[in-house]
Parts: structure tokens; C-alpha cells; sequence
């Protein structure tokens, strides 16, 4: 879990940084070291009650480790504590935060986005809707019903009007109640999830565009979970299609803190054109006085931001660009291949039956039994005894119809399945999918 080399890196990144300020009077903040550790103690031994995210064996929820590089340059930059929202603030910070957007959208095919970093991607969702609406307003926002919650619950704030769309057996959204919903010309953003948190589904997009365009809609593409797979060499050939056809929506949202290799929390925002930054306009007494340039407090809706996002994702960058081929890349056809193979691994099963195959990395998994409900229960005591065994899963209540699509004879007796769900976002999961099987196999025997 820990590599002492870590350690080593933070101190001399921290002696770097240190001489720049070596021409002001000596200074150092003191600080109770003993009652420091004490608390510190408790802290460490508070934080063993936690799921071991950084292990293969933890195969449950979207949680991917932060690359060492993120971890050290974001530790190093709390000795500064820079603050994003002004140039002020995070002079250095806000720079390598502007780069960082410059690479983001370039690997979206756009040359200089409007965007910029934020807390995560229910914010960064915010703001695309929140535009969305000032260029439509009070027309609808719709989105996939196996979308996040999060789209419903920002139009509720917003004061937009929702409705969720249908989706196929594939989980991604229904083109004939997309354009059903659009006849009704009062639809201003169809939201395309790609990747989906549920299922991993990616919406189809070429389609999607040539709708919206027949019917004067916008596009907001969350790819807050997807969106750095478009790097990566493995997809399917309609998945493919789809990342190429993110050139042409209006805004799109990617989570550095998923695939980014990121410390949670770093989402982002960019906008195709530019001059929506007009919305934010605003002015303030206090927070812009040095400065005639650009801040990326002007171009937000949030206010203080953590600098240390920007000046570790920079870092990340910088040794892995984001680039098709490199190293980032290979890290995720790796989490592509590994859902792959363990599909086919639970489909080879007599206790499992898997859902749709894998677009990206998450794989959805029921247990064979002739009822909705006996399946269910199997599914929850499955999870439990996982866990005893050191294997994380997690779960997901999918509607019962879905799940009969590919458990042969099962009947719905209830409206709903507790199906398992696998997130294969570390690279090595790849190498680790027999030992998950096997743990999986005894788990159901159990």
C-alpha cells in the first residue's frame, strides 16, 4: 500500500519548492509535534475501517487509486495551499490549471475550449445544464434513465423541466423515445451519458447528433465516467464511433478522479464554444484586483477551489499525456480486456449469468434462479460471503424485465433484481480476474 519511495519524492519536491522563497525573512509555522501524532494516530487507526480501494480485490464501486505522481504533487502544493478561483490566489496553480484544459480538450478535437476545473462532476454537470438552460430557457433537459441522478436533481434546481428516456436491452438510451420526446418541441439538451455508472452503457451519439440537429436541440455529453476511454485502442467499432463524435456536441464533463488517475475530488467542465463564458460575467470588489487577465473564477460558478487539483493533474499529464498509444492508453484497453475476460468467465458459469457484454469496464452480473426474487437473494448473500472472502463487490437493483433478457426463464415475480456489479478500472485487474472468479465461484457455493 505504501512505497517508501513516495516519501523520499514529497520531501525533495518540498526542498524544491522551498527555495523559492528563500529571499524572505526565515519563518517557519511552529506546531505541537507530540500532540500532533497522537491525533494522528487515532486518525491512521479510524481509517483501517475502510475498504481496501487499491487492491484488485476490490471490485465494487468506481474507485480508482490515484497515480503516485498525483498523490505527491498534490501533497507538495498543500504547503502552498493555492486557491483557483483568482489569479490571487493560485498564480501558479491557475496556469498549470489553464494547460491542463488546453490538453482535455484537445483530446475531444477542440483547439481552445471554455472550461476549467471543478469539485467533481455533479458540478461540472451543473454548469453545462446551467448554461444549457440561459441558451434555451425553461425548455426540457432529458436523459437516459440509467443517466445519474445528478441530471435530474440539477434541472429540479435549475427550474428546468426533466424527463428520463428509456433504455434498450443494452442499457443505452432509446432513439425512438429520444425523438418521440423532441416532437414535442419543447426539449432544449439531450444529456448522452458515456458511460453510464450503472452499466457501463455508452449512449450512441452520431444518432443522438443527428437528431438534436433535426430539432434545434443542444448536446451535453457527461463523460464523466468514459471520458478518457476514447484514448484507449480496444473499443468496439460503435463505441469508437461515438468518442469520434464528441467534436460535435456543445459541452461535455470527464472526471479526472475516475480514469484520470486523479485524487477525488477534480472534475471538469469544457465548452465547445467559448463565447458562453458571457454567462458568467460578473464583477467583484475584492477578488480581482491585481490582475488584468483572465481568471478562472470569472468562467465558474464555483467560487474557492483547491489549486492542488490543478497542479496534480498537471503532473499526471506531463507524464502521461494524453495521447492514443501511450501509456495511459494501454492502462485502458487493459481495464477494457479485463471486463472482457471476465465476462466470458461468468458466462462460463452455472451460478452466474452475466448482463450485457462490457462496452468499458464495468460488468453487471445476476444469479441463476428461476424467480426475480430467489435471484435477488442469492445476489445479496453472494456479496456478504465475497466479503468474508476479501472480494468487494457491489450492488445494483436493475428492473426486473432487463435482467429477464438474458436469465433465461426467469420469472419476474417482483419488479426489481439485486444484480452484482463489477467496476475493472485498475489496470491489473486484467492479470487478477481468475482469482476474482474463483473467489466469485465459492462465494455462490457458499
Amino acid at each position: 500500500m505504501i512505497n517508501p519511495a513516495e516519501l523520499e519524492l514529497l520531501q525533495k519536491a518540498l526542498s524544491r519548492l522551498a527555495e523559492g522563497f528563500e529571499a524572505l525573512p526565515e519563518f517557519t509555522p511552529d506546531f505541537d509535534a507530540d500532540a500532533v501524532a497522537g491525533v494522528l494516530d487515532t486518525v491512521a487507526t479510524r481509517m483501517q475501517d475502510n475498504y481496501p480501494y487499491y487492491h484488485p480485490q476490490y471490485a465494487g464501486q468506481m474507485l480508482k487509486p490515484p497515480h503516485a505522481v498525483a498523490r505527491i504533487a498534490y501533497a507538495m502544493s498543500l504547503w502552498v495551499n493555492p486557491n483557483n478561483h483568482a489569479l490571487d490566489g493560485g498564480k501558479a496553480s491557475s496556469a498549470l490549471e489553464t494547460e491542463c484544459i488546453v490538453e482535455l480538450g484537445r483530446m475531444y478535437g477542440w483547439d481552445r475550449p471554455l472550461g476549467h476545473l471543478t469539485g467533481g462532476g455533479t458540478m461540472a454537470n451543473l454548469e453545462a445544464l446551467w448554461v444549457a438552460g440561459r441558451l434555451h430557457p425553461g425548455k426540457k433537459i432529458i436523459a437516459s434513465r440509467q443517466a445519474h441522478y445528478t441530471h435530474s436533481r440539477i434541472s429540479e434546481v435549475l427550474g428546468l423541466p426533466f424527463s428520463p428516456v428509456a433504455v434498450d436491452e443494452q442499457g443505452r438510451m432509446d432513439l425512438a423515445d429520444i425523438e418521440s420526446l423532441l416532437e414535442g418541441g419543447d426539449v432544449g439538451t439531450i444529456v448522452a451519458t458515456i458511460g453510464n455508472t450503472g452499466l457501463g452503457a455508452v449512449d450512441r451519439l452520431p444518432e443522438i447528433l443527428e437528431l438534436a440537429s433535426k430539432y434545434g436541440a443542444r448536446v451535453h455529453a457527461d463523460a464523466a465516467y468514459g471520458g478518457y476511454f476514447g484514448l484507449a485502442g480496444e473499443l468496439h467499432e460503435a463505441t469508437r464511433r461515438t468518442y469520434d463524435n464528441l467534436v460535435n456536441v456543445d459541452s461535455i464533463v470527464v472526471d479526472p478522479h475516475k480514469h484520470g488517475l486523479q485524487p477525488y475530488g477534480c472534475g471538469c467542465v469544457l465548452f465547445r464554444d467559448p463565447a458562453v463564458g458571457r454567462f458568467y460575467k460578473h464583477d467583484s470588489p475584492f477578488t480581482y484586483f491585481s490582475s488584468a487577465e483572465l481568471h478562472l473564477g470569472e468562467i465558474s460558478l464555483e467560487c474557492s477551489r483547491p489549486g492542488a487539483a490543478a497542479v496534480a493533474l498537471w503532473a499526471t499529464q506531463q507524464l502521461f499525456p494524453l495521447e492514443k498509444g501511450g501509456q495511459l492508453s494501454l492502462w485502458l484497453d487493459d481495464c477494457l480486456l479485463a471486463a472482457r475476460d471476465f465476462w466470458a468467465a461468468l458466462d462460463a458459469s452455472t451460478a452466474y449469468q452475466p448482463l450485457m457484454q462490457p462496452e468499458l469496464d464495468i460488468v453487471c452480473y445476476a444469479l441463476n434462479a428461476d424467480t426475480a426474487s430467489a435471484s435477488a437473494a442469492h445476489a445479496r448473500k453472494v456479496f456478504e460471503e465475497a466479503a468474508k472472502r476479501e472480494l468487494h463487490l457491489a450492488m445494483i437493483e436493475l428492473p426486473a424485465s432487463l435482467v429477464a433478457k438474458y436469465v433465461d426463464g426467469l420469472e419476474q415475480d417482483q419488479e426489481t433484481v439485486t444484480c452484482l456489479r463489477s467496476v475493472l478500472m485498475k489496470p491489473e485487474h486484467h492479470e487478477w480476474v481468475p482469482r476474482i472468479m474463483a473467489i466469485l465461484e465459492a462465494a455462490a457455493a457458499a
